[in-house]
C-alpha cells in the first residue's frame, strides 16, 4: 500500500499539468508506467544507496550501495510501474464509462486499485487499503484544486486577450478670459425693413 500511496503523491506533485492537458486514454497509460517506473527506479535508488553505504562496513561503503541499487532499485520500479499502470486503466475506464473527466474518476481509480494490490490479503485488507486510497486520493485531488484555484486568482490567465488601449488622460484647457458683451446684445434688429428703406 505505500508504494501505491507515494507513486500518486508523486505524480500529482511532479506534473503540475491539468486533468485537459493529459494524454488521451490509451496513450496515458503507458506513459504512466513509464513515468512510475523511472520515478521508482530512481527514488529507490537514491534510496537504497543511502541504505547500502549505512549497512556496509568500512572500506566497502560504495559496492554495498551499488550493489544494494542493482538488487533493490528495479524491483521497487517495478512496483511503481503496476501501481501507476492499474491507476491509469482504472481512471481510462472510468472516463469512457462516465464520458467525463473529474477528480472523482482519481478517487474511485485509487480505490479500486489499493483494493486490488491488496486483494491477496482478503477482502478485509482489500477493502481497508481501498478506503485509505479513496481517502489520500480524495485529499490530493482536494489540494490540487485549492491550489488551482489560488494561483488562478493571483495570476491573468496565460492567453488573455490584451486590455482595450485607452488614450492617456489630456491636460485640461486652460481658463478663458469671459468676453465683454456686444452693445447690440439682446435686441434684435429686423433686417427687413432696412433693405426695404434702401
Amino acid at each position: 500500500f505505500s508504494s501505491c500511496t507515494t507513486i500518486h503523491i508523486a505524480e500529482q506533485a511532479g506534473s503540475a499539468m491539468s486533468v485537459q492537458e493529459r494524454d488521451p486514454c490509451p496513450h496515458r497509460i503507458l506513459d504512466d508506467i513509464g513515468g512510475a517506473f523511472a520515478m521508482g527506479a530512481i527514488g529507490g535508488g537514491l534510496w537504497n544507496m543511502v541504505k547500502g553505504a549505512r549497512n556496509s562496513p568500512r572500506g566497502e561503503r560504495m559496492q554495498g550501495s551499488i550493489s544494494a541499487i542493482r538488487a533493490r532499485a528495479p524491483i521497487l520500479g517495478g512496483n511503481f510501474a503496476v501501481w501507476g499502470g492499474l491507476f491509469s486503466s482504472f481512471d481510462c475506464s472510468l472516463v469512457w464509462l462516465r464520458r467525463k473527466e473529474d477528480p472523482w474518476n482519481s478517487i474511485a481509480s485509487g480505490a479500486l486499485t489499493g483494493g486490488v494490490l491488496a486483494a491477496r490479503g482478503g477482502w478485509r485488507a482489500a477493502s481497508r487499503s481501498a478506503a485509505v486510497g479513496g481517502v489520500l486520493l480524495a485529499m490530493i485531488e482536494g489540494l490540487n484544486i485549492f491550489l488551482t484555484k489560488m494561483l488562478a486568482e493571483n495570476s491573468a490567465p496565460p492567453y488573455a486577450p490584451p486590455p482595450p488601449y485607452q488614450p492617456p488622460p489630456m491636460a485640461p484647457a486652460p481658463p478663458t478670459a469671459a468676453k465683454p458683451a456686444a452693445a447690440d446684445e439682446g435686441f434684435m434688429v429686423d433686417s427687413a425693413k432696412s433693405s426695404q428703406a434702401t
